[in-house]
């Protein structure tokens, strides 16, 4: 038996990277997953990579940041699946076009990035809450960000996004306790997926060489795996961390633990 059978579980930006690892491993373990994503092409595969192996999923072809595509999503796992037990907020954009300060990012820039990684955390609690409830509780999961914590130059919208992630996490855990309802964020550092790689290239970085850089920034001496940060969410969202709420977990090889010194010292504290 797995450890999450018969949950009703979604899974936001759920087809590749992190929420790609996290739909698999749900599904693994019993759970029935809806994929919301953009991506259509990789939101069908992800589904069929679960179903053949042996699990349950399906894809909603939705915007995350819009109201449509999220109460259509929580819809979804409620018609197909019979309620929502659930939520992993893991869809998260950061164009590589919007790296630039604030004076120069487009204002629908940075209204698309605002609605996609922080009002789709808002709008799928509004209307997956209801659900758990009815069964008496559930578990909301985001995927926030290191860059939530410090940050760096030229992303003003993300580091915005994130920040946001975090304060909203920490107000929902208070809210919906009552409810038996856990709210907590995961913080990612740097992780080998599509955005990180979409990112690197189109600031004209050396793909292969950038990613062995990233990899070295961190402690522990590698880039994170989406399987890293999916290992954590079912963590969170098991029985095992029935007393964990209001909280974030740094899944990040020891970034945040150098702080800003590390930039111009280094982990060994040569200079």
């Amino acid at each position: 038996m797995g450890e999450f059978d018969g949950k009703s579980v979604i899974v936001t930006g759920g087809a590749l990277g992190i929420g790609g690892a996290a739909s698999e491993a749900f599904a693994r373990e019993g759970a029935n997953v809806t994929i919301l994503d953009w991506n259509a092409e990789a939101g069908n595969a992800a589904v069929d990579r679960i179903v053949s192996d042996g699990g349950t999923a399906q894809f909603i072809h939705a915007d995350a940041g819009t109201t449509d595509g999220c109460r259509s999503c929580v819809d979804a796992a409620v018609d197909k699946y019979g309620g929502v037990n659930v939520v992993f907020n893991n869809v998260g954009i950061q164009p590589p076009d919007s790296y630039v300060d604030a004076v120069e990012l487009p204002e629908e820039t940075w209204d698309k990035i605002i609605a996609v990684n922080l009002k789709s955390r808002f709008l799928l609690a509004k209307y997956s809450i209801p659900h758990m409830r009815k069964v008496g509780g559930g578990v909301i999961i985001s995927s926030a960000s290191v860059q939530g914590l410090q940050s760096m130059g030229g992303v003003s919208a993300y580091a915005a996004s994130k920040g946001g992630d975090l304060s909203l996490m920490r107000q929902m855990s208070l809210d919906f306790a009552k409810d038996n309802i856990r709210v907590v964020s995961v913080n990612p550092g740097a992780i080998d997926t599509p955005m990180v790689r979409n990112a690197i290239t189109g600031t004209g970085g050396n793909l292969e060489d950038e990613l062995i850089s990233t990899g070295l920034a961190h402690p522990i001496g590698r880039i994170g795996q989406p399987s890293d940060i999916a290992n954590m969410v079912l963590f969170l969202a098991s029985d095992k961390a029935s007393f964990v709420t209001g909280s974030y977990f740094n899944v990040d090889g020891g970034f945040m633990a150098m702080g800003a010194w590390a930039n111009t010292v280094g982990a060994d504290g040569s200079n």
